[in-house]
């Protein structure tokens, strides 16, 4: 009970946790004593909280913790990850379903755009399945885009994923990666601070942002507008100390401007996962390789037709004039092209080559 009652507390930090702790001389059944909250320094919404708390909700939390196997790790319990432990306003505890263990592995946080390009997601997959093999763990927020491809990515080479949520663990949010919730249950671990029956709120993703940050060594950034979610949990694991990543695009890709411009202000360019590797002076236990599967050499046409494209989305009209082949032959040729996952079409008629 008491841990349900410090995760319902409105405002509540694991800061508070730990003062509420030293008051109790380490007695954690007594830390929600009025005595001890009253000599404690609270936000004043958890003070009239823990004095009058909502007893049918926290007999439904925890009735779903029973029923659902999820687990609550206060903060300051073994359980509990150090690394977000480790940050000013950590979490007072976190609701937890699958791996637990997978919480206290190295992390890499991977974010980026939710109407992330072909390329991006393609790109977002290979680095965190070569991440992933290199001994990582890789944590995000399973959301569309950049994140579920990073968590499919980790998952497509056996390894484990963490996804952090801005709901309760009982409100999967988008309802389209539920299939991608349950597989990560099974094979990583789901985790949120926010108790069961919590919906998608806006106010709570720039929260749920600073934990992705807090349990990883680094985060990358792969693909982001100006204006993104994506560089709040870059500018939290720079106010957390940690390494900020970056991977770079098109000047003509507007995905491209937010990762360029953390890279102006400080962020390291990433190419593969090598950078990655050296700048969190990660000691990998894996040879990274190359896991792509190669395709069949091309006849001379696909050569030239994927050399006109270059790695800069095209209209067919655009390729006629640059190749000099009709339009009937590229539509066909760009059919096969992408049926062999070597470009992807993209919103407006455009045609893009991925990096295989």
């Amino acid at each position: 009970m008491v841990g349900a009652k410090l995760a319902r507390s409105p405002r509540l930090t694991g800061d508070h946790v730990r003062v509420l702790i030293a008051e109790a001389a380490g007695d954690v059944e007594r830390i929600c004593e009025p005595e001890i909250v009253a000599r404690v320094d609270l936000p004043p919404a958890a003070r009239e909280f823990l004095r009058r708390p909502d007893m049918p909700a926290l007999g439904a939390d925890l009735e779903w913790l029973r029923v659902s196997g999820a687990r609550l790790l206060l903060w300051g319990e073994a359980d509990y990850p150090q690394p977000l432990a480790a940050i000013g306003g950590a979490p007072a505890a976190l609701y937890v379903m699958g791996d637990v263990t997978a919480l206290q592995a190295p992390q890499l946080a991977m974010v980026g755009a939710r109407r992330a390009s072909p390329a991006g997601r393609a790109i977002a997959s290979e680095l965190a399945g070569a991440l992933t093999r290199a001994g990582l763990t890789v944590t995000s927020g399973l959301a569309v885009g950049i994140d579920a491809a990073s968590h499919r990515g980790a998952l497509a080479v056996g390894g484990r994923t963490v996804a952090v949520l801005g709901t309760g663990l009982d409100q999967i949010y988008p309802a389209e990666n539920t299939e991608l919730a349950q597989r990560i249950r099974t094979e990583g671990v789901l985790v949120s601070e926010f108790p069961p029956r919590t919906r998608a709120q806006r106010q709570n993703f720039p929260r749920r942002n600073r934990v992705i940050s807090g349990l990883a060594l680094g985060t990358l950034v792969v693909e982001a507008a100006e204006r993104s979610g994506s560089l709040i949990t870059a500018q939290r694991a720079l106010e957390q100390g940690r390494e900020v990543f970056a991977v770079p695009g098109s000047i003509r890709n507007p995905l491209s401007r937010g990762c360029h411009r953390l890279i102006k202000e400080g962020a390291q360019l990433v190419e593969g996962p090598a950078d990655v590797l050296s700048g969190i002076r990660f000691p990998h236990i894996y040879q990274l390789v190359d896991t792509s599967v190669d395709n069949p050499p091309l006849d001379k046409e696909y050569e030239m037709l994927l050399d006109a494209l270059g790695f800069e989305p095209a209209t067919i009209d655009t390729l006629v004039a640059r190749s000099g082949l009709s339009g009937e032959s590229i539509a066909s040729m760009l059919l096969i092209l992408e049926l062999e996952g070597r470009i992807a079409p993209y919103p407006g008629g455009l045609y893009g080559r991925l990096s295989k």
